[in-house]
């Protein structure tokens, strides 16, 4: 092997992976997302606006969404295509191996179509990073070695005992060191920290570690040049360590808020349901309610996900004659 990342173990690193493998553990966190997928695809959606975000997209969340629910909006078509990219990227999550670099250059390809001529494809032009004044921050290796220090890099990646917490931000760094790509470097390396602590624990899908570093963005590129300066990535792994706590406690408070959300709109209906199936103008009616989406999204969709309460027609959800009764 020719390139081997370099860093030190510390007691701050040990302490931070000890806190993010508890909370990570704890079953209610993991039961919660699993249980409602709307909190799943918002978090999803923050992934996505907050690492386009991190590379100068204007787009708001609320035209990320309409984007993502295949809505049209207003908008440069670069960023919006831009969305479209990495909404398909994340979609492949769950197929990605992160350990294969062949998967790295599919999942570019999906990231930057349309946007750069050399998609799917590591560089072939040396480049630098430069900030918003011109001022080189980054000078990243030849063109002619990156294919040799992204073979040293994944190979490391396999090879190494090192915790999947630790290895993830590792090969974040390295990732942005060598800078394979002549674009999509910043949210390439994000998206394949989440396909690594994936293969650890599956509920990283749905953990927006993005939403974070955008909240923290002078930080994480301090963190990538301190780094490179003092030939280690100690800084960055703290850093990365610290946003992923930050991420897992977020949805961990916003997972346990929903739920107790849930816990009372679905007691509610269930109250008023009786032992009968029911429509839905009678539902709201019972309820109180004028609109059909908040009784579906906020009542019956719930209560479903929880298995409470079932259709009386699943195999056609949307009839006029659809009824709900409690199982």
């Amino acid at each position: 092997m020719g390139r081997i990342p370099q860093f030190d173990l510390t007691e701050e690193m040990m302490q931070l992976v000890s806190e993010i493998s508890e909370l990570i553990g704890s079953i209610k966190i993991v039961d919660n997302l699993e249980k409602f997928p709307r909190l799943r695809r918002i978090n999803r959606i923050r992934s996505i606006h907050s690492s386009l975000a991190i590379e100068d997209n204007k787009l708001t969340i609320g035209q990320v969404t309409d984007i993502i629910d295949g809505k049209r909006i207003l908008g440069p078509p670069g960023e919006i295509l831009e969305v479209k990219n990495a909404s398909d990227a994340y979609k492949e999550l769950e197929n990605i191996d992160p350990f294969d670099m062949k998967d790295m250059l599919r999942t570019h390809k999906a990231m930057m179509k349309g946007l750069v001529g050399e998609c799917s494809k590591l560089r072939s032009v040396n480049v630098g990073v430069v900030t918003g004044s011109g001022k080189v921050i980054h000078r990243a290796p030849k063109s002619d070695i990156v294919l040799s220090m992204m073979k040293d890099l994944f190979e490391w990646l396999k090879g190494s005992k090192t915790h999947e917490l630790i290895r993830s931000c590792v090969f974040h760094y390295e990732f942005e060191f060598i800078h394979p790509f002549c674009d999509g470097n910043g949210r390439m390396g994000r998206l394949w920290q989440t396909a690594i602590l994936m293969r650890w624990r599956p509920v990283f899908a749905w953990i927006p570690i993005e939403s974070i570093v955008r909240k923290h963005q002078q930080e994480y590129y301090d963190a990538i040049l301190n780094s490179t300066t003092a030939g280690r990535s100690n800084e960055f792994i703290v850093f990365m360590l610290k946003a992923t706590l930050d991420a897992v406690k977020e949805v961990a408070f916003e997972a346990e808020h929903h739920m107790n959300h849930i816990n009372a709109r679905v007691k509610r209906l269930l109250d008023v349901m009786g032992s009968y199936a029911l429509s839905a103008t009678e539902l709201m009616e019972r309820l109180d309610l004028r609109s059909r989406k908040t009784l579906y999204y906020n009542y019956l969709q719930p209560a479903m996900d929880a298995g409470l309460v079932k259709m009386t027609d699943p195999d056609r959800p949307t009839s006029r004659n659809q009824m709900y009764v409690k199982k």
